[in-house]
């Protein structure tokens, strides 16, 4: 290497060096700045044979950018949000353009605190839990104070006070609460060592404050509930369990019943090299607790009654998902989960993955008692802890993962599913209307990953199911005839990604088996994806049959729709 070389080398280290260490300085001195972007966009079109009718807007987009800045124990943000109008299948009310989420935040040592926006959960969320769901578009983020304490490790305190978001603005109820937490390994691992048991033990208190202008009724304005909960984990072994009581709160959800609420939730897991095992249940009674006792839909939820059932991604498994009740409900899931080793009979060269999971849900035995007048505590209902009502759901899944090949790999699923239509998903008695639903579904997916970053995947479903809808129709004499019907459907598609940047997808569901062949119809589906670091965009154009989305018990319903989509989304 010649000298003059040599210099240059050096010169550009030493450079580089500078640059590098003023810029992490200049960074430390101003701080940070990160955020996301998204915009789903879609133009709609009149499909008759569907029964789509977009009306006069047919172009309709939600957005939103989130920008955040960090120095040292300090952050803010803002979030600009923008539904002019929103997508179909999302609330109305959401129309607009708005920062409805905007914060401060101050950490240092033993004290944390926010004011503004923010997101909570205390324990399971029974009592309270704010949080975010770009895919439903539900959002009750609280607008206020939130202060943690831990004086000491092992101990954490929260306690905040605000009001709920309500699409662009607040709910009319004013929400308080505290939290307080203790690992009990962790306040005296002086005394006891290294131990590998964990116990944690927690509770929550949680009340909210709303006027009563109702004419009829004597409402109570200060409404409130407490939870107690506790953790043990040891090694491969997790068991947590919490109890929550509500007092009497009058509201939609519950038809201005004056009972009490209940809830009690636990599960179980333990896990192993190869092996393991879940079991969860809840038992909820009158739990439903809003920021405003007259909201609907999924508007000004304080607590978050969760979902056990299992979160299928298969699009006709998913298709008559549970929702939860929170007026009253009792069941739970379990799941087993087993690899064959490699080299063993089932395992083969490569091993196998089987998961087996069953979900069931019935309604409580419960009584009620009419109201009598306006005075408080006359309109109850009475539950029998120690019976079962009607079935609501279940779910019973089989799911094989085995690799044959270093480049092939298929999965194999079964699932029998029932819903109890009318109650779970339209809360009403009119199984008529909304007939009972019984399922098999099957799938088959095949990844083929012929080149490294390239790959072709194939998905095959069915569905056979049992009165998966009625109709209606009026005879001479006005006499509604119902005539019930069993649907099956076959869905398929193909997705080819030829490089780490590009992905092409086709698809169809077929409902191949109706006695009305103007029902027989193809929901076609294609979409071209580009993704380059942090930035991803996609564009489709196909059909989406009506229907029922749900994540974590929440639920939103999709009507059906046809036309062209957009997708751009990044981050930085």
């Amino acid at each position: 290497m010649s000298l003059k070389l040599a210099s240059r080398l050096l010169l550009t280290f030493f450079v580089s060096l500078f640059y590098t260490s003023s810029y992490a300085q200049l960074k430390d001195e101003l701080g940070a700045i990160h955020g996301n972007f998204q915009i789903d966009a879609a133009n709609y079109q009149r499909d008759t044979i569907i029964g789509a009718d977009p009306g006069k807007e047919v172009f309709r987009y939600n957005a939103f950018g989130n920008i955040n800045y960090q120095k040292g124990g300090f952050s803010a943000g803002v979030r600009f949000e923008s539904y002019n109008p929103p997508l179909l299948g999302y609330l109305p009310g959401y129309r607009g353009s708005g920062v409805p989420y905007r914060f401060a935040r101050y950490q240092h040592k033993d004290i944390d605190i926010t004011v503004g926006n923010f997101y909570e959960q205390f324990g399971s969320g029974i009592t309270l839990r704010a949080y975010e769901n770009r895919g439903l578009l539900y959002d009750n983020a609280l607008d206020g104070m939130r202060v943690i304490f831990t004086p000491k490790k092992g101990i954490a305190i929260k306690g905040l006070v605000g009001k709920q978001r309500t699409y662009f603005s607040l709910s009319p109820g004013i929400v308080r609460g505290i939290d307080a937490e203790i690992n009990i390994m962790e306040l005296f691992d002086s005394i006891l060592g290294k131990s590998k048991t964990k116990v944690i033990i927690g509770g929550s208190y949680v009340s909210k404050y709303q006027q009563d202008q109702n004419p009829t009724l004597v409402l109570p304005e200060n409404v409130a509930t407490g939870a107690g909960r506790f953790t043990v984990l040891r090694g491969g072994f997790n068991f947590n369990a919490e109890y929550a009581y509500k007092a009497n709160d009058p509201s939609y959800q519950n038809k201005y019943s004056y009972k009490d609420g209940h809830a009690i939730i636990a599960s179980t897991s333990y896990g192993m090299d190869g092996f393991s095992i879940m079991l969860s249940g809840k038992m909820l009674d009158n739990m439903s607790f809003r920021s405003d006792r007259d909201a609907q839909n999924t508007i000004a939820m304080i607590n978050y009654q969760p979902d056990f059932s299992k979160f299928h991604t298969y699009s006709l498994m998913a298709y008559y998902p549970y929702a939860t009740q929170p007026n009253g409900e009792v069941g739970g899931t379990g799941e087993i989960q087993y690899k064959f080793k490699k080299g063993t009979l089932l395992g083969g060269k490569y091993g196998m993955d089987i998961t087996i999971n069953g979900s069931a849900y019935y309604a409580l035995d419960t009584t009620g008692i009419a109201p009598i007048n306006d005075t408080l505590n006359n309109y109850k209902y009475s539950t029998n802890y120690g019976s079962i009502g009607n079935e609501y759901y279940h779910d019973f899944n089989i799911e094989i993962t085995k690799k044959l090949s270093k480049k092939l790999k298929f999965t194999l699923m079964y699932a029998n599913q029932f819903l109890n239509q009318s109650i779970v998903q339209f809360n009403t008695p009119d199984k008529e209307e909304h007939p009972d639903i019984t399922s098999h579904i099957g799938v088959l997916d095949v990844i083929w990953r012929y080149k490294t970053g390239s790959a072709i995947r194939i998905e095959t479903q069915g569905f056979f199911g049992e009165y998966d809808y009625k109709e209606h129709a009026i005879d001479a004499n006005g006499k509604k005839n119902i005539t019930s019907n069993t649907g099956s459907w076959l869905s398929g598609l193909i997705e080819w990604t030829p490089n780490t940047h590009w992905s092409i997808t086709v698809a169809d569901q077929y409902n191949f088996i109706n006695p009305d062949d103007t029902k027989k119809i193809h929901y076609y589906f294609g979409m071209i994806g580009y993704t380059n670091g942090p930035t991803r965009v996609s564009v489709s154009y196909g059909r989406q049959r009506q229907g029922i989305f749900c994540a974590g018990g929440v639920c939103r319903f999709v009507p059906a729709s046809s036309g062209l989509s957009i997708s751009i989304s990044s981050s930085f």
